[in-house]
C-alpha cells in the first residue's frame, strides 16, 4: 500500500513536473515581458483617395491613400497589433466627394468604401462632415464598419449623441480607449446645417468621457481630436486637454493642415499634413504590473508618403471612383478667351489679394446674377487660382473655387456692411515705411478675406484694423449706416459673419444643395466664349512702394535667394512685408547698391556735392567719417549713401 502511494505520488510529481515545464513559463512571459501597441492616425485627407489631382490631370508623389495604405501595411507588418485612426475632414475635398457623391445619399460613399478596405478602427467627424448636412453623416455612420466618433455633438432636443463619443478596442489584451471630440467652432461655418446640435466645450467633454472610459477599465487612453494643438478661437486647443488630463497617453490632432511630433508631459501628440501627405505614428511599450497594463515607454514620428509606392491593391479597388470622376471631368463646358488672373508681380503673392481682377470679378458677378443682390463678396481660396485660355471643364472650376459651399442672400444695413469690410480688411498688415509690398496677416487664412463687387471703396493700409475702408459708394452715393442691401456671400461666410454678431438678417435666397460651383459651370455655358472683365471698384492705398531697392530686393526674391515670410504654422504665406530699411540696418545689402563713388574736383565743396546728390552735406560727411567737412581734396574719393 505504501508502495503504491509512493508511486501516485512520483506520477503525481511528475505531472506537476510536466505541467510547469509546459504552462509555467508561458504564464511567467506574460506577467513579464512587454507589449508593444502602435496606433496609425490620419487627419485631413479631404477625400484624396487616389494619389491624383483632377484639377491638374496629373499623378502627384506626396498625397492620397493609396500611398497612405502602403505605410500602413507595412506598419502592420512590423507590429501586428495595430490600430488605425482617422480625425476628420476626410469625405470632403475633391471634385470624386463633393460633386459626385456627397450630394447623393443613394450611392455608398466611395472613401467611407475604402477606409472600410483598409481596415479603420475608427474616425472623428471634422468640421468639413458637416458641410453637407446631418444626413450624410446618418449615411456615413451606416456604411461605416468602424465607429464614427463625436464626443461633443449631441441633439438639441434629446441630448442623445449625434455619433458614438467613444470606442474600446481591446488590442492583445489591452484595452484601448479613442475618444474622438470634433471642432467646437462648427456652428461658426455651418450654423444653418447644424441648428439641431449642441457642440459642447472639448475640455467638459473629455472630463465627462474619460472619467466614463476609466470606469470601464480602459488601459490606454487616446484622443483624435479634430482641433490643432494650440488654440483658435479660444477654449478648442488640445493643449488645453492635454494640461488638465496629463494621463491621456496620446492625442491626436488635426484641422491645422500641420506637422505636429512633440511629447508633452507624458503625452504624445502628432499631427499630419492635409491629403494624405503623412501618417502619424505613435509607439506604447507596456508592462504588466499588478495585473494592470501600464505604459512604460513611448514615442511618436511623423511619416511622410511620398517615400512609399502607391497601393495598386487599394487603386484596383476604388478604381470605379476614379475613372467615373475622369469622366466627369471630359465634358467642355465653353471657353475662355485669355487668362483671368494676371501673373504675379512677386513670385508668392497672388495679384487677386492686392487688386481687382478677372478671377474674383467672375465669382462676385455670378453671384449676383443668380440671387438677384445688389452687392457681392468672394476670396481667393488658393494662391494659384487662375481661369485659363482655352476649353474650361470642371476641374477648372475647381481650381478657382476649391470649397464646396452654397449661395446665400441676405439683406444687411449700411452699418452692418462697414463692419464686415472692416472684418475683411484685416488681413493685410499695417503699413511700414520701407516696406516693398503689401503683406498679409498671418492669424488669417487667405479664404477669410472677401473682395467686395456693387460697391466702390478703398483700403488705406496705413489706418489701423477697423478704420481702413475709405470713399464706400453705392451707385456713386456713400453708404450710409441706415441704408439696406441685398449682398450675395457663401454659406460658410454667412454662417461665420451672424456667429460673430457682424450681420443679424435670415436669407432670402439659398441654393442648398446647389454649390456655387455648380451655378459658375452654368454660368460659364451660358456665356461661353468668356473673356474677363475687370471694373476696379476697388484699391489698396496708403503704402508708398517706390523704394530705391524694390527692383533688386524682388529680383533677390525672383531668383529664390530672398524667400517671403510664412506664419509659424506654414499655413499664411507672405506674412510679412519684405522691409528694404530693415534690411540695411542688417547689413544685408550689398554695399555697391547702398553707396556711389564721387571724385572730388577742383573747387567742389561738400553742401554742392549734397545738392547734386539730393543729400544732405552732413550725412555724406558721417558717412564718410570726416574729421574737417570743410576740408576736402580734388582726386579723394567720397561714399555717397544712395538714398
Amino acid at each position: 500500500m505504501l508502495l503504491r502511494n509512493k508511486r501516485l505520488l512520483s506520477l503525481a510529481v511528475a505531472f506537476l513536473l510536466i505541467f510547469g515545464i509546459a504552462f509555467t513559463p508561458v504564464y511567467s512571459n506574460a506577467e513579464e515581458k512587454n507589449l508593444n501597441i502602435t496606433i496609425i492616425g490620419t487627419t485631413d485627407i479631404h477625400a484624396n483617395i487616389y494619389n491624383w489631382s483632377y484639377e491638374d490631370g496629373i499623378e502627384k508623389a506626396d498625397i492620397g491613400m493609396a500611398k497612405v495604405y502602403s505605410v500602413i501595411e507595412a506598419i502592420r507588418k512590423e507590429n501586428p497589433n495595430t490600430l488605425l485612426i482617422d480625425n476628420g475632414d476626410t469625405i470632403q475635398g475633391t471634385i470624386l466627394a463633393d460633386d459626385l457623391y456627397n450630394t447623393k445619399l443613394d450611392l455608398k460613399h466611395p472613401v467611407i468604401d475604402v477606409m472600410n478596405f483598409m481596415g479603420y478602427d475608427s474616425m472623428t467627424l471634422g468640421n468639413h462632415e458637416f458641410n453637407f448636412g446631418i444626413d450624410l453623416i446618418d449615411k456615413m455612420a451606416k456604411e461605416a464598419e468602424f465607429p464614427i466618433l463625436a464626443a461633443n455633438a449631441t441633439n438639441k432636443d434629446d441630448g442623445s449623441y449625434l455619433v458614438k463619443p467613444y470606442v474600446i478596442i481591446e488590442v492583445a489584451g489591452v484595452k484601448v480607449g479613442i475618444l474622438g471630440i470634433t471642432n467646437p467652432n462648427i456652428p461658426k461655418w455651418d450654423g444653418p446645417k447644424v441648428t439641431g446640435l449642441v457642440f459642447d466645450s472639448p475640455v467638459a467633454s473629455a472630463e465627462k468621457h474619460i472619467k466614463q472610459m476609466k470606469s470601464e477599465g480602459v488601459d490606454v487612453i487616446v484622443l483624435s481630436t479634430h482641433m490643432g494643438y494650440e488654440s483658435e478661437y479660444g477654449g478648442d486647443g488640445a493643449d488645453e486637454i492635454i494640461a488638465k488630463f496629463p494621463e491621456v497617453a496620446a492625442v491626436l490632432t488635426g484641422h491645422a493642415h500641420t506637422t505636429e511630433n512633440q511629447k508633452v508631459g507624458n503625452t504624445l501628440v502628432g499631427a499630419a499634413k492635409d491629403a494624405g501627405r503623412q501618417v502619424v505614428r505613435f509607439d506604447f511599450e507596456l508592462a504588466k504590473e499588478n495585473g494592470m497594463w501600464k505604459i512604460v515607454d513611448s514615442k511618436v514620428s511623423v511619416i511622410d508618403v511620398n517615400e512609399y509606392t502607391a497601393s495598386q491593391e487599394l487603386k484596383d479597388y476604388a478604381t470605379e471612383y476614379h475613372e467615373k470622376t475622369l469622366e466627369f471631368l471630359v465634358e467642355v463646358l465653353g471657353t475662355a478667351s485669355k487668362d483671368f488672373a494676371p501673373q504675379s508681380e512677386i513670385p508668392g503673392i497672388p495679384e487677386a489679394q492686392i487688386r481687382d481682377t478677372g478671377v474674383i470679378d467672375l465669382i462676385n458677378d455670378v453671384q449676383l446674377k443668380y440671387t438677384g443682390a445688389d452687392i457681392a463678396a468672394a476670396a481667393l481660396f488658393s494662391q494659384t487660382s487662375n481661369l485659363r485660355a482655352g476649353n474650361i471643364t470642371y476641374a477648372n472650376i475647381f481650381e478657382i473655387y476649391k470649397y464646396p459651399n452654397t449661395l446665400v442672400g441676405v439683406e444687411v444695413t449700411g452699418a452692418e456692411l462697414k463692419a464686415y469690410m472692416e472684418w475683411s480688411a484685416k488681413y493685410y498688415n499695417t503699413y511700414v515705411p520701407g516696406d516693398i509690398n503689401l503683406s498679409f496677416n498671418p492669424s488669417i487664412r487667405g479664404y477669410n478675406y472677401d473682395m467686395f463687387q456693387g460697391v466702390d471703396y478703398k483700403i488705406d493700409v496705413s489706418k489701423p484694423e477697423g478704420n481702413r475702408i475709405v470713399g464706400l459708394k453705392f451707385k456713386g452715393k456713400a453708404v450710409k449706416d441706415t441704408d439696406t442691401f441685398k449682398i450675395s456671400i457663401n454659406n460658410y461666410r454667412y454662417g461665420g459673419l451672424k456667429s460673430m454678431g457682424i450681420i443679424s438678417g435670415e436669407p432670402y435666397f439659398e441654393s442648398d444643395p446647389k454649390s456655387l460651383r455648380s451655378f459658375i459651370a452654368d454660368y460659364i455655358k451660358e456665356n461661353s466664349p468668356i473673356t474677363p472683365v475687370v471694373d476696379n471698384n476697388w484699391e489698396v492705398i496708403g503704402a508708398d512702394f517706390n523704394h530705391p531697392l524694390r527692383n533688386y530686393l524682388i529680383g533677390e526674391i525672383k531668383a529664390g535667394r530672398l524667400e517671403l515670410p510664412k506664419s509659424e504654422d506654414g499655413r499664411s504665406y507672405n506674412a510679412k512685408a519684405i522691409n528694404a530699411d530693415e534690411m540695411i540696418k542688417a547689413g544685408l545689402i550689398p554695399d555697391e547698391l547702398l553707396v556711389e563713388k564721387y571724385v572730388v574736383k577742383s573747387g567742389d565743396a561738400l553742401y554742392k556735392i549734397g545738392w547734386k546728390y539730393k543729400i544732405s552735406w552732413k550725412k555724406i560727411a558721417e558717412y564718410n567719417k570726416l574729421v574737417n567737412p570743410n576740408l576736402i581734396f580734388p582726386n579723394q574719393v567720397l561714399l555717397i549713401p544712395k538714398n
